[in-house]
């Protein structure tokens, strides 16, 4: 999503919301880096995914509720961070999965996305990222099926 809206189509500098991205990922890491110990790190890490996805709009926040819900409930060895603003969650500290509001890259739909560290592999292609208008039981059952195949 860069910027090449001129007329050469030349490269022209990162959008703000690819800016925003990178400075949000920054203070992850500072924050982080401080002294804290395993446990207190990881419930702070939980608070701050909860209140990004409070911060979402209503379609986007419920559909993260959800789909953080469910993960949770699936793979409790998932831990909750956020990665570039996003909730995502991992595993020995790799991110494996993450949820992209709509809203964050001002797209049409959310995305629950898969990192190369997700066990996905089909074949010699195989989709990691799916497109979310609404999170439904159906909806939950993939996702269940998916996070469970990843961490495998």
């Amino acid at each position: 999503m860069t910027v090449t809206d001129n007329e050469s189509g030349t490269y022209e500098g990162f959008t703000a919301e690819e800016r925003a991205a990178m400075k949000d990922h920054a203070q992850e890491r500072k924050k982080a880096a401080r002294r804290a110990s395993r446990e207190e790190k990881a419930a702070e890490a939980e608070r701050d995914v909860l209140a990004k996805i409070a911060e979402m709009e209503d379609s986007d926040r419920i559909m993260a509720e959800r789909v953080h819900a469910v993960i949770r409930a699936t793979a409790p060895a998932l831990e909750p961070r956020l990665w570039y603003g996003m909730p995502a969650y991992a595993l020995d500290g790799k991110v494996v999965c993450h949820f992209q509001n709509a809203g964050k890259f001002k797209t049409r739909y959310a995305t629950l996305g898969f990192s190369d560290v997700a066990n996905l592999d089909e074949g010699t292609m195989w989709p990691v990222a799916f497109a979310l208008t609404e999170v439904t039981p159906e909806v939950e059952e993939r996702i269940t099926a998916l996070v469970k195949q990843a961490v495998s």
